[in-house]
Parts: structure tokens; C-alpha cells; sequence
């Protein structure tokens, strides 16, 4: 068997709610956009900040509707307001077809950017 890391799912331009240094560390992000994404409390997820090309790995967990927080040191790599790019892979040796959604400013999901299987 042969696993390849693929991407499982990506969250575009989720907006910082808030970031909080004094917090242990992690990213929360909207409950709804987690399981849209098919997202598990603890998984590891990496993020890229639009606005400044700053990126970091995490763990995720589920907070509020229309809340992404980012908590502990990579807190003072991004502002409120900026654009995230949040990302998770897996190891796999199946065919993934990676989750995909658009952020609004408020972060609703304004468009399913999942692409359409070629697999069936």
C-alpha cells in the first residue's frame, strides 16, 4: 500500500474574529464551516494569512457561528480582519475529493468550491 498526503479540505478567506496570545494555543473556527468541511475537533490544519504571507500549523476546534479565533503565539502573527486560508490533509490511499468553501466578511459560506469527482 501507498499513501499519498492529500488535501481533504480548505477554508478560504475566513476572516480573524479575534487573536488572543494569552490562550494556550489552536484555532476556533465556526462550527457550521467545520462540519461543512468535514473538519474534526483536534485535527491538525495549517493556515496561510492573505494579507501578509504569514503561515503556521494548528490544531482546530469548534466555537461559535461566523468566529475564526486564532489563539497563543500565532496570535501575534495575524490581525483581526485578515484573511485566512485554512487547509487540512490526510494520508490516503483512496481517491479524496477535497471539501472546498468560500468566506464571506462575516464568515457564512457564500460558495462550495468542492470540485466534482472525475471518479464518480
Amino acid at each position: 500500500m501507498r499513501l499519498v498526503n492529500l488535501l481533504k479540505a480548505k477554508i478560504h478567506h475566513a476572516r480573524v474574529s479575534y487573536a488572543n496570545a494569552e490562550y494556550v494555543g489552536s484555532i476556533e473556527i465556526c462550527r457550521k464551516v467545520m462540519e461543512h468541511v468535514r473538519l474534526t475537533n483536534g485535527e491538525f490544519v495549517f493556515v496561510w494569512d492573505v494579507e501578509n504571507g504569514e503561515r503556521f500549523t494548528t490544531y482546530c476546534f469548534e466555537g461559535e457561528e461566523g468566529i475564526i479565533g486564532v489563539n497563543g503565539a500565532a496570535a501575534k502573527r495575524v490581525n483581526v480582519g485578515d484573511r485566512l486560508i485554512i487547509a487540512a490533509f490526510v494520508y490516503t490511499d483512496e481517491t479524496v475529493v477535497p471539501k472546498m468553501v468560500l468566506l464571506d466578511e462575516k464568515n457564512a459560506i457564500v460558495r462550495d468550491m468542492t470540485p466534482y469527482s472525475r471518479h464518480g
